[in-house]
């Protein structure tokens, strides 16, 4: 029930229509019993600092941002979390005395998703596919937990070469190693953890995967794709095909909201909390 204590969290972004956040923080609100509404927030580019402020101003407890702003609001925020600061993008806005702090709990979501699941980083020998936005953020992660050699594959190397320049420079070790995504017969015979950190296989084009080759998916005994949408995406086939495990995004969109969530009411979710609302995401998602 709404009433004079309620408190108020919501979604910066553009397009918000097709957010699942409502159903993760709403859901976890009544399993916790707190008294917390969490609603999307449809906000135009050139309003981007009003809004932040106007939250502020309505004592708004937190928010999450999504594209376009992941890196635009950063200019609005009191302080930034060094991970996000690294990243260069912030999805989480946890209020302090000063103004918002920006957390990237899509990074940390990401681990906790693939803890989850009893994948590990540290010290394993990884291939990430992709240099771009998410990519780069999974890079970052990958330095920060003690990953073994991550290849980067990408149509372009100085993309590459650019972000593992960072990342290295980062962590003060080689741990990014750029390479032409054509050229990945060139890597070590064993077998690899395998992140696909790009947009190709998105819905609705839902047959497209980055390598088809078979031999490729032969070096992967885990394939973990940032997609959820195909549930099943074409990559996650290939691996499974190839004897490999497979899994897709949407524990990761899962924990990020999880993180966000613990941050704004300083508490810790469990694990069977967690499982509750991803059943309700999958049935909101109508995924199989």
């Amino acid at each position: 029930m709404i009433d004079g204590k309620t408190r108020l969290c919501g979604l910066i972004g553009n397009p918000v229509e097709h957010t699942m956040s409502p159903v993760i923080h709403n859901t976890l609100a009544e399993k916790c019993g707190h008294n917390l509404v969490y609603v999307p927030f449809l906000v135009e580019e050139e309003r981007l600092g009003e809004a932040v402020k106007g939250a502020w101003a309505l004592n708004v407890l937190g928010m999450n941002v999504t594209v376009p702003y992941k890196s635009a609001v950063m200019e609005s925020l009191a302080e930034v979390d060094e991970l996000a600061a690294h990243i260069g993008a912030v999805n989480t806005l946890v209020r302090t005395q000063g103004g918002y702090k920006g957390y990237n709990t899509d990074m940390t979501g990401l681990y906790r998703a693939m803890r989850s699941e009893g994948i590990r980083i540290e010290d394993e020998e990884m291939i990430l596919l992709g240099a771009g936005g998410a990519a780069r953020a999974v890079a970052y992660l990958c330095g920060a937990q003690k990953a073994g050699k991550v290849f980067m594959l990408n149509r372009t190397l100085d993309k590459a070469q650019q972000v593992a320049k960072e990342v290295n420079a980062a962590f003060g070790r080689e741990v990014i190693v750029p390479m032409l995504l054509r050229d990945y017969r060139e890597l070590p015979d064993r077998k690899f953890l395998v992140i696909q950190g790009t947009s190709v296989g998105l819905a609705p084009k839902e047959d497209d995967v980055v390598i088809e080759d078979a031999a490729f998916y032969r070096k992967v005994h885990t394939g973990y794709d940032l997609i959820y949408k195909p549930f099943t995406t074409r990559f996650m086939k290939l691996v499974r095909e190839a004897g490999g495990e497979a899994y897709n995004g949407l524990k990761m969109l899962l924990y990020q909201g999880v993180i966000a969530y613990e941050l704004w009411n300083h508490v810790e979710i469990t694990e069977e909390e967690a499982s509750f609302v991803y059943e309700k995401m999958r049935q909101n998602g109508r995924f199989v």
